[in-house]
């Protein structure tokens, strides 16, 4: 690894970018270009002096998970990303759906909708990004263990992950999880991560098990929902989903239902995630 090359692009990489490329608000002048170390260090959910010492070159070693975070968090394109890996002495990432990299482009959609729940999945469902109305409406499920941002592994074994759900809607949805994980299992043509996560689920969840039985195959759609959340009561929703080609991630956007209050209960949802975050 030459630490002084991976140094000196992350920070072209960071001085390239404004704060209004990554969703965050200016504040006040700026005496250097770009965002600034800590900012980065925010966005890729590490701490200030480890990006400090990544660009300082000084004797870090980043993993596959903090560049593929740091990749994100500088906007970086799938060749920049490759790049990345290649100057910290890692192998890119294959081009699927695998990792916690999420392109520019849907990165860019993400920070955009500002007035819905929108978050960022991989093909076996696992979250990977969320704005801020998506952490106010299911919690930040993007930061942790792959496994513990698993949309599926969750829905089938913590029952709080289905208290959003209406009860007459959860069979659909459970059926609807087990048919598109079979569609990426079978996509991946034996990745360990996907038998792994399906022998899991098979062995911790009877009604999981039922749902695979049945042979179905049928990638994630959108659907409407009903969710009622407890500080804002029920929301009418279409949850759409939106394609990147170039890593297979989808993008959920919780869209209000036409002739529906969603809309402002929404704007509501914003003003209570607010008050969260000054109290």
């Amino acid at each position: 690894m030459n630490h002084n090359d991976l140094g000196s692009f992350l920070r072209a990489r960071r001085e390239a970018l404004r704060p209004a490329d990554v969703g965050l608000v200016a504040g006040g002048r700026r005496r250097t270009p770009g965002l600034r170390r800590s900012e980065v260090a925010l966005l890729a959910n590490v701490s200030v002096d480890y990006y400090e010492r990544l660009e300082q070159s000084r004797n870090a070693h980043p993993s596959q998970a903090m560049l593929a975070s740091l990749a994100g968090a500088l906007r970086l394109s799938v060749d920049e990303r490759d790049h990345l890996y290649r100057l910290a002495g890692h192998a890119p990432p294959s081009r699927g759906g695998a990792g916690r990299y999420v392109d520019p482009a849907m990165m860019f959609l993400l920070d955009s909708l500002t007035t819905v729940p929108a978050h960022v999945i991989d093909d076996l469902s696992t979250m990977l990004a969320q704005n801020r109305l998506s952490r106010a409406l299911l919690g930040s499920w993007s930061l942790g263990e792959p496994r513990e941002g698993n949309v599926v592994w969750r829905w089938f074994t913590d029952p709080a992950s289905r208290a959003l759900n209406v009860a007459e809607e959860h069979e659909a949805i459970g059926r609807a999880y087990a048919a598109d994980l079979r569609v990426a299992s079978a996509g991946r043509g034996g990745d360990a991560v996907a038998d792994q996560l399906v022998a899991d689920l098979l062995a911790a969840s009877e009604e999981f098990a039922r749902y695979w039985e049945t042979m179905t195959v049928t990638p994630l759609r959108s659907a409407r929902k009903l969710l009622i959340h407890p500080d804002v009561g029920e929301l009418d929703v279409q949850c759409d989903v939106v394609l990147s080609s170039a890593t297979g991630h989808r993008m959920v956007v919780f869209r209000p239902q036409p002739g529906s209050d969603a809309a402002e209960r929404l704007t509501f949802l914003q003003v209570v995630a607010g008050q969260n975050l000054d109290a």
